[in-house]
């Protein structure tokens, strides 16, 4: 267990120091059009300070027993959704692009959405472990579990945040799965869940023109299709090894958002394919050590989160790099530990402490009797 939570613990500092590097490289070229300023250091600052702030709940977290979690999941999950529904008040919340998805702090906005996730999966991992008996039945494993995932991803579908939607709803039947929902109860849901997305899809222009830029996207380069094209022409033009750091084209206001949603695009430009290979491999990675986590928690609350959390960080890499490389429509999604902003890293470091707890209470490794020997057994007969 030292070792997965050691590499876990590496495979994160890495991605983070290279987020921070690249944060700066791809907007140190960007000014403020009312002051005329350079952002880049601005940006950094605020990413940095963020990063403390997740450093310190990822310490806090792992020192503390994750058995505190289940005594405050409900009251956690019922303050994310009310921090979640701060975003349509008015004067507090900020309407962008016709988007509510923060809500104003001094110096700084924050995006609910983030703490939601979270909360959510701490909630399922409570309602799993305590209804684990009963999760083949429909009521206890689809309908009662389906109203807490509804409150949650309601809210979020109706800012209105797509991605961030789809993202939860994975993780959430995967948690489900693992608590012992069958797969037939699932199937049902799942169907009228996707049925409803493609009807919101197709009254949504915006988002029905994503897709179809996905589609065609030589027929809206330069549209909906934009920013995925010139994230090809970023990965494509940095070749094996890059054309170096801070050398890269695309952020000269050729790739929008190349700071966040669409950093993974300056890394394969500037670092190459090379850099990109090694991000999806630390993602991999930490992957595989969140599932050993997972197996190796003492009780099935634990487990529950593990997988969570686990699912959260990988899918939501996923999402982002699919998107980057045009093998999924835009969904908006950061990169975790790597994209600017500072909720959704916030929300990241949290469930790595989690796991580091998780990992700090573990069942110890079986040891085999093939791993005795004579001499180690005190009442074993002496040689002659």
């Amino acid at each position: 267990m030292k070792v997965a939570v050691t590499i876990l613990a590496f495979c994160v500092t890495s991605l983070l120091a290279l987020g921070l590097v690249m944060l700066y490289s791809s907007s140190m070229v960007m000014v403020d059009k009312r002051t005329n300023s350079e952002i880049g250091a601005h940006m950094l600052q605020m990413q940095l300070i963020w990063c403390a702030l997740g450093f310190i709940a990822c310490v806090t977290l792992a020192s503390l027993d994750y058995q505190i979690l289940k005594k405050f999941a409900l009251p956690v999950f019922a303050g994310s959704l009310f921090l979640a529904a701060l975003v349509f008040v008015p004067h507090l919340g900020i309407n962008l692009n016709g988007a509510h998805r923060w809500i104003r702090l001094p110096g700084a906005t924050f995006q609910p959405s983030e703490m939601v996730k979270i909360a959510l999966i701490i909630m399922l991992a409570w309602y799993g472990d305590y209804s684990q008996r009963k999760m083949n039945t429909i009521k206890r494993g689809i309908i009662v579990p389906g109203m807490i995932i509804a409150f949650a991803l309601g809210l979020i579908f109706i800012e209105p945040d797509r991605g961030t939607t789809i993202l939860l709803a994975a993780v959430s039947g995967t948690m489900l799965m693992i608590a012992g929902v069958r797969w037939l109860h699932v199937i049902p849901p799942v169907l009228l869940a996707a049925a409803a997305l493609v009807y919101s899809l197709m009254h949504d222009s915006m988002r029905s023109g994503r897709i179809t830029a996905w589609l065609h996207p030589e027929a809206h380069a330069g549209g909906a299709a934009l920013q995925a094209e010139q994230a090809k022409i970023a990965i494509g033009s940095g070749g094996l090894t890059g054309l170096g750091l801070g050398d890269g084209m695309q952020k000269h206001g050729f790739l929008p958002e190349i700071q966040s949603d669409f950093i993974f695009a300056n890394i394969g430009e500037e670092l190459g394919l090379v850099a990109t290979l090694l991000v999806v491999l630390a993602f991999l990675v930490i992957t595989i050590c969140g599932l050993f986590i997972a197996l190796r928690a003492r009780d099935q609350f634990g487990c529950l989160l593990a997988v969570g959390v686990t699912s959260l960080i990988s899918y939501q890499a996923i999402i982002n790099i699919g998107v980057v490389t045009s093998l999924l429509p835009n969904k908006g999604l950061a990169l975790p530990f790597i994209s600017a902003g500072g909720s959704s890293l916030l929300a990241m470091l949290m469930g790595v402490g989690i796991l580091f707890s998780i990992a700090r209470q573990a069942v110890p490794a079986k040891i085999s009797a093939s791993d005795f020997v004579a001499n180690d057994n005190p009442f074993a007969a002496k040689a002659a």
